[in-house]
């Protein structure tokens, strides 16, 4: 009998595990399990208790083996994790969490930022230095917050890890972090793949001590401790690894190889793409990550995508289908009502103050219909506007692999074909970075007993594409877009400096104004 791979992926809604036959690859049962961002006053705070995650973990992990039957436990070889990136787990010197996780999402470090660009000698020299800039969602901004905010905890802090390697640490007891969601922390140098000195001592010199070396991602992250194995029913030699979700949900839809491009359509979106070398944005806009392969995935993040259908969605009382069939209603361009979908502030292009804004609403475009199309177009066209960034630095897509909740609207599918001028594509698997990990733990547990295959082998014999999902992009459409894209672009850049205004009004407000009374 085959071994058989679990796959974890922890986002920030919920986590999900997929147990994978390594034979096959095909997925034997898959569960979920959910939890919360803690509620937080503090305007960009995004937080959660990692061991809500390590609940939900266990949940999942013990339900797929349930499902898939009383000799799957002891077939397992391998478990991958992916993890959402640059969230701050802070550890003490027993191995205890000191505080909750600083998500993603957070936006509240963005003095932070600020401070770290400075003292490296500005954005050009920051960017030289490390491949990247450092965006808020960035974990070194997280850090210096921390000392900051916290002296009292950062005073406790002896190991810096990532989510997924907070679930790692977990399973094997020992502290591990890759090259793949390394270089998300703003403290790495991409090229070199070590941690940049100058990078660390901005924050604290001491802190050098208490980052993991990061490891070549193909290195397990260790083997699941006794405890746990026992808890699970698991043999004593599985294999752990992992890396970012981004870096899993390429291994997850085949993109492991240049010229492949991944778009995901979820709370958030991504686009990205593998490069066999690094490629450095001097504007700072596009993300110089490393993958979980040992090469480079170039990325662009936007922290709005279904954020802005489903608000459009319950604004109306509409189910899924609904608001597709409502967008599907309406011309290219939504009559002229285009959506700067910032509701969450937004890290590309980089406006932390940013908001939502309606432009061109008047009666005739304040339908259901209307918003829904803009709303799909607007995060499309933020998107996009990563995607010609990519473009301008030399990756020319020849198909785009789409993923998320998004991409199961077939007029979604269609406006990005549109957008984005070029072929789109899902995956046969909606399983995205859960399968990603699990596939990496194949490659990493074949490699760790001498009996590894190259990883674009793996994926080209278990990743397959749904060719009922392609739509290629109509040359019209796709030239009105294009036009639409210049005036997305221009708004956003000219609306950054009053999103920071209004921010600083807000705050300013003296009390007995009627903020926050419900008046």
């Amino acid at each position: 009998m085959t071994n058989l791979f679990i796959g974890l992926d922890s986002g920030t809604q919920s986590t999900r595990a997929v147990l994978v036959d390594g034979g096959s690859g095909r997925v034997m049962a898959a569960r979920s399990a959910a939890y919360d961002i803690l509620t937080s006053e503090v305007p960009g705070t995004k937080e959660q208790n990692p061991a809500d995650w390590v609940r939900a973990a266990s949940e999942v992990i013990a339900r797929v083996l349930g499902d898939a039957g009383p000799d799957a436990a002891g077939r397992v070889a391998g478990i991958g994790i992916s993890g959402q990136q640059h969230g701050l787990v802070a550890l003490d010197a027993g191995g205890q969490v000191i505080r909750p996780a600083k998500l993603w999402s957070d936006t509240s470090t963005a003095p932070q930022c600020e401070t770290l660009i400075g003292r490296l000698g500005g954005l050009p020299r920051t960017i030289g230095l490390l491949g990247n800039g450092i965006p808020p969602g960035f974990t070194a901004s997280k850090i210096l917050w921390l000392k900051e905010h916290e002296p009292g905890h950062y005073a406790r802090l002896a190991t810096v890890l990532l989510p997924h390697d907070y679930l790692a640490f977990w399973l094997t007891g020992r502290a591990h972090m890759e090259w793949g969601d390394a270089s998300g922390t703003a403290l790495m140098d991409i090229r070199t793949r070590a941690w940049s000195e100058e990078a660390v001592a901005a924050i604290d010199p001491g802190l050098a001590a208490k980052l993991p070396i990061p490891a070549h991602p193909r290195e397990p992250a260790g083997i699941v401790q006794p405890g746990v194995a026992r808890q699970f029913g698991l043999r004593g030699d599985v294999v752990v690894s992992g890396s970012g979700d981004n870096m899993m949900g390429a291994i997850g839809t085949g993109n492991v190889a240049d010229g492949i491009v991944t778009a995901s359509l979820g709370t958030s979106g991504t686009i990205y793409a593998c490069s066999s070398w690094p490629i450095v944005d001097p504007e700072g806009e596009v993300a110089a990550f490393c993958d979980a392969t040992g090469q480079w995935l170039p990325l662009v993040c936007t922290m709005n995508v279904t954020v802005a259908t489903e608000m459009v969605r319950k604004m109306f009382g509409l189910d899924h289908a609904a608001l597709s069939e409502a967008a599907a209603s309406v011309d290219t361009g939504a009559e002229g009502l285009l959506l700067i979908p910032f509701f969450e502030g937004e890290r590309t292009p980089n406006v932390p103050d940013g908001t939502g804004v309606w432009i061109g609403i008047r009666p005739r475009t304040s339908t259901a219909a209307h918003m829904a199309r803009a709303a799909m177009e607007g995060t499309t066209l933020g998107l996009n506007y990563g995607l010609n960034r990519l473009r301008a630095l030399g990756l020319a897509p020849k198909e785009i692999r789409l993923t998320g909740g998004g991409s199961r609207s077939a007029v979604w599918r269609q406006i990005a074909a549109d957008v984005f001028d070029c072929p789109v594509v899902c995956p046969a698997s909606e399983e995205g970075a859960a399968y990603g990990a699990a596939l990496h733990a194949l490659w990493v547990q074949g490699h760790a007993t001498g009996a590894g295959r190259p990883i674009v082998e793996i994926t080209r014999d278990f990743v397959a594409m749904d060719d009922a999902t392609r739509a290629v992009p109509d040359p019209e459409k796709a030239l009105r877009y294009r036009g639409l894209q210049e005036i997305f672009d221009l708004a956003a850049r000219d609306l950054a400096r009053t999103f920071a205004s209004h921010r600083r009004f807000i705050e300013q407000a003296p009390a007995g104004t009627g903020r926050g009374t419900g008046d």
